[in-house]
């Protein structure tokens, strides 16, 4: 029986300071707009940690240090190829904030999240990167929907 599938790996990041504000970004893609926090494609054999290291810096100017994993997105596209997203963060980082082609890039205190137009499923998302419990967001298309799952 063979077990290789065709993947395609992304990455988000989570940046986040003393000040209980998080690094996100207004995404302008229209397929997939709203407030998030970066990330993107991790080329063919390229490290998860560069490739978080290299996305955040194309999209905010900042070089981050030491991105911890913490969780992964995963779900299957209708061409049947698995989609990933590794999930990190850290509070270590450095250098001067630009936004970019992506979209618009600023801290936003957590407590206002809710004032901000954001990414689908953002809310369920941050659970993930927040909870000591929770490793995995899933989506399972079981009955013919979507349907977001955490573990």
């Amino acid at each position: 029986m063979n077990r290789e599938e065709r993947a395609e790996f992304t990455n988000m990041v989570m940046v986040y300071d003393e000040q209980n504000r998080i690094l996100v970004e207004d995404r302008v893609d229209p397929d997939w707009p709203g407030v998030v926090f970066p990330g993107g494609h991790i080329d063919p054999g390229e490290s998860l940690i560069h490739a978080a290291i290299r996305e955040v810096y194309e999209e905010t100017g900042l070089t981050i240090e030491s991105p911890r994993l913490c969780g992964v997105k995963q779900f299957q596209k209708d061409n049947g190829a698995r989609y990933v997203v590794f999930l990190h963060k850290t509070n270590r980082f450095s250098g001067e904030l630009h936004s970019s082609e992506e979209g618009e890039v600023f801290w936003l205190d957590r407590a206002r999240i809710g004032e901000y137009r954001c990414v689908d499923q953002f809310v369920e998302l941050l659970q993930v990167f927040d909870s000591e419990e929770l490793s995995e967001f899933y989506f399972d298309r079981t009955g013919g929907g979507w349907e977001v799952k955490l573990y």
